[in-house]
């Protein structure tokens, strides 16, 4: 894990490095994506059916052998231990309750001439959520898609998950049963992203993909997107736990919070940033320790080899501009005092305050939504919320009166742009016509 220091001359090029990641923009990648997708555009589900069984190896013969029923849904619900069974609601429980808080509501008022302008809120009518599959499975992710989705008031959640060799989490079914989603098909890739957008016989056409994935996932969202609405383009986990080497801090539990990123991914980012040397040769020596004991050790020992870093800054301020520039999808600030460094944050997806809010909370239980902004795409984007899962609707209505003054404005301004039309049309209401 390579160690960066920001008194050094060459400090703000090693940073860019250690940034520099291009998620899909391989031309192998996009020819491919987009070969599957005109597939499924033009043959539907005899290319869904056979892209799966190719990529996935799954056994179906029919496209009704990818479909779960909602009495498959349940029974998974039914058939979990008690206790997972209730931590499971318990985070379910929780993520509404936050998104709740999310709602926005129409509204209008009228103005000085007697118009009435407001702007109406509506829910989609239809999502696509992609749930990953494969060599993890993500109960939490179906969760953090379907919930928002629910609260927002979207009349028909379609949930797609790969199922390598036939083989499926019955987690990810229960927290699908729970989260009120009822059409799932057992489908991943880019072939789940382009049936969902362009529909095919068996799977209809959503308005909105959201919903993280690999590389071939990601490629497909951006080529359909404009055919549908998507979340983001998301790239590998990242964190970054920032630190003042105080005495209440624990190098054990810091090399903890760092890994639980890395064992996500090979190509998964953890940055550890403080302003104590000491801190950092600890939290080194943690890391090396706990990496004796993790089963995905492996993958997480390439994560931090590739991606990782430790960073020793001289100061707090110099330690902002970092954590800024970074613009990480977790933020950690492992402080006494995390307020003090709120305002002076500008980009970060979700900012967990104090020792105790690791992470991981956030990735299942605390509330808040864990699919977020990733690859410094938190400069202009924000967490998965119900907001994605609405669109707005502009209202304006003029009274004869108040149609006149505005009428005259819109007149002379269409003139100028030389519009004829729109300057006629707006003289009739005017009067001047």
């Amino acid at each position: 894990m390579r160690t960066l220091i920001s008194t050094d001359a060459n400090f703000d090029q090693q940073l860019t490095e250690l940034l520099a990641f291009e998620t899909v923009n391989d031309k192998q990648l996009l020819a491919t994506v987009d070969d599957i997708i005109h597939q499924v555009r033009h043959q539907g589900d005899e290319a869904v059916l056979a892209l799966t069984q190719k990529f996935d190896a799954h056994p179906a013969q029919s496209m009704q052998d990818l479909v779960l029923s909602t009495e498959q849904l349940k029974q998974a619900y039914d058939e979990l231990d008690i206790k997972v069974q209730e931590a499971l609601n318990t985070a379910a429980a929780r993520i509404e309750s936050f998104h709740e808080r999310q709602q926005q509501p129409s509204w209008d008022y009228t103005d000085e001439l007697g118009n009435r302008l407001g702007q109406k809120v509506t829910p989609l009518d239809s999502v696509g959520i992609y749930v990953p599959g494969g060599l993890a499975s993500y109960p939490s992710s179906v969760l953090m898609n379907a919930l928002p989705a629910k609260v927002a008031g979207v009349k028909e959640i379609i949930m797609v998950v790969p199922a390598p060799k036939g083989e499926l989490n019955p987690l990810v079914l229960a927290a699908a049963y729970l989260a009120g989603v009822e059409r799932v098909f057992t489908i991943g890739g880019a072939q789940a992203v382009a049936a969902l957008a362009y529909g095919t016989q068996t799977i209809p056409q959503v308005d909105k993909i959201t919903g993280p994935g690999n590389k071939y996932v990601a490629a497909a969202k951006r080529a359909v997107f404009g055919q549908v609405g998507i979340d983001m383009i998301a790239g590998p986990s990242e964190v970054l736990v920032y630190a003042e080497g105080e005495a209440e801090d624990n190098a054990d539990w810091l090399a903890m919070d760092l890994l639980s990123q890395a064992e996500h991914d090979t190509v998964a980012q953890s940055i550890f940033v403080t302003t104590s040397e000491a801190q950092l040769k600890a939290v080194d020596a943690a890391i090396s320790k706990a990496l004796s004991i993790l089963p995905k050790a492996d993958i997480a020992r390439e994560s931090l080899q590739n991606r990782g870093a430790l960073i020793l800054v001289k100061d707090r301020q110099q330690g902002l501009e970092v954590i800024n520039r970074v613009a990480p999808e977790h933020l950690e600030l492992s402080l006494n005092n995390p307020e003090a460094l709120i305002d002076d944050i500008r980009h970060a997806g979700a900012i967990f305050m104090g020792r105790h809010t690791p992470e991981a909370i956030g990735d299942y239980c605390a509330g808040p939504n864990h699919v977020l902004p990733t690859s410094g795409t938190a400069r202009f984007s924000s967490p998965l919320g119900v907001y994605d899962f609405q669109k707005k609707s502009s209202l304006i209505y003029c009274t004869q009166a108040g149609s006149k003054p505005l009428a005259k404005v819109a007149d002379i301004l269409a003139m100028e742009e030389n519009l004829e039309a729109h300057a006629r049309s707006a003289r009739y209401r005017s009067g001047d016509a």
